[in-house]
């Protein structure tokens, strides 16, 4: 059975400093800086004048006057989102997170240690330490469903096979499949064409549908028949930041010196040991409130500072507002270094320079026969102690 842990409205609740922040005003995240003028999650307050997510912010505004607009915290969301997968985790749980406030794990492995699937419900909750709902059914979007109509304290359990996962879908509206990214437009879609529910998507011919959307639409009626992909949970990751308080707010060019200062320590940390970076996380507290947060990818592992500071570089330029703080964190490590092309890239006259500075501190710490190159004399004697002798490093 696959169980899905549901926390509504993390984002806001995390950015408004709390859920107590958000009873009795309409709220929503305000768009980031920089970026497309939609407002972000938004409070049930907010929700009630017809405000949802994705809306423009005039068209928002518009309809609640006296909507407070909260400052969006990347930084604090993927902190708090992380924690809260380790405390899952904890539990013994193989999670994979889909978003932050949505996480799914497979109870099975887990019912003899907690006491059956009550037990396991049970841990989850007390790992989280915070409202969540809390859905089971036999597949990922079954589970995904039975969480929304879960109550906080009451999870929704959906037993049996596909063929219960399907009757219980069936009712729902197609709406749900908005939950996964590629179907994000498929909904309207289907509305227009006079499909509501996920039982008369699964009721479509499966040929008609792959004409008409292709792939998307085969997905889509995978997942109104009950069937979805197996979970891929995340690999176990290890933490390892560095942050670096700005005296005054940075811009420009002392905003660069201090990425490149962060790099260098970041390198140079023991618990890298020796290994490239592939994926790492920069961030920023802002002088004006909330954070900034960008999610770097290199094309190949790195180690080298001086390409790591020119691949970041580009994303701090996106920066939307003077620095208080700045953040570089690791989030997926790569092979060991072993790239030798700054070697070979290098002056001929500094490579030689190099390698006799470093011949010359291989005598002295062990002799002068510590450093010898091979000489050819005869390469093509029967003997071979004749072929070649050792000749003192020049």
């Amino acid at each position: 059975m696959i169980v899905c842990v549901l926390a509504p409205r993390f984002e806001l609740a995390v950015a408004a400093g709390g859920r107590e922040a958000l009873l009795g005003r309409p709220a929503a995240l305000a768009p980031e800086p920089g970026r497309e003028q939609r407002v972000g999650e938004v409070s049930a307050a907010a929700a009630g004048f017809g405000v949802r997510a994705g809306m423009r912010l005039g068209e928002a505004l518009a309809r609640c006057p006296q909507l407070v607009l909260v400052p969006p915290d990347p930084d604090g969301v993927a902190e708090a989102w992380e924690r809260a997968l380790v405390a899952l985790e904890g539990i013994g749980a193989a999670v994979e997170p889909e978003r932050p406030g949505l996480a799914c794990f497979d109870a099975r492995g887990l019912r003899g240690v907690h006491g059956g699937l009550d037990g396991v419900l049970a841990a989850a909750r007390r790992a989280l330490g915070q409202p969540a709902r809390i859905g089971v059914g036999p597949s990922r979007f079954c589970a995904l469903a039975a969480a929304t109509r879960a109550r906080a304290r009451r999870p929704e359990v959906v037993a049996g096979d596909a063929a219960a996962a399907r009757a219980y879908l069936a009712p729902l509206p197609v709406a749900l499949l908005r939950s996964r990214g590629q179907l994000a437009a498929l909904p309207v879609a289907l509305e227009r064409l006079g499909v509501r529910t996920l039982g008369e998507l699964a009721a479509l011919p499966r040929a008609a549908l792959a004409d008409r959307f292709g792939r998307v639409g085969l997905l889509a009626h995978d997942l109104a028949r009950g069937r979805d992909g197996p979970l891929r949970p995340r690999a176990p990751s290890e933490r390892l930041e560095e942050s670096l308080e700005l005296p005054e707010a940075a811009s420009g060019a002392q905003l660069g010196r201090a990425l490149e200062l962060l790099i260098t320590r970041l390198l140079a940390r023991r618990e890298r040991r020796g290994r490239t970076i592939g994926v790492v996380a920069l961030s920023a507290t802002l002088v004006e409130g909330g954070t900034w947060r960008e999610r770097v990818a290199f094309r190949e592992a790195l180690a080298d500072p001086a390409r790591m500071a020119l691949a970041l570089g580009l994303r701090l330029a996106l920066l939307p507002a003077p620095a208080g703080r700045l953040r570089l964190a690791v989030e997926r490590f790569g092979p060991p270094a072993g790239d030798q092309r700054p070697l070979l890239e290098e002056p001929v006259a500094a490579r030689a320079a190099r390698l006799r500075e470093a011949a010359r501190q291989a005598r002295a710490a062990a002799g002068p026969d510590a450093a010898l190159r091979m000489l050819a004399l005869d390469p093509h004697s029967r003997v071979p102690e004749r072929r070649a002798a050792l000749a003192p490093l020049e």
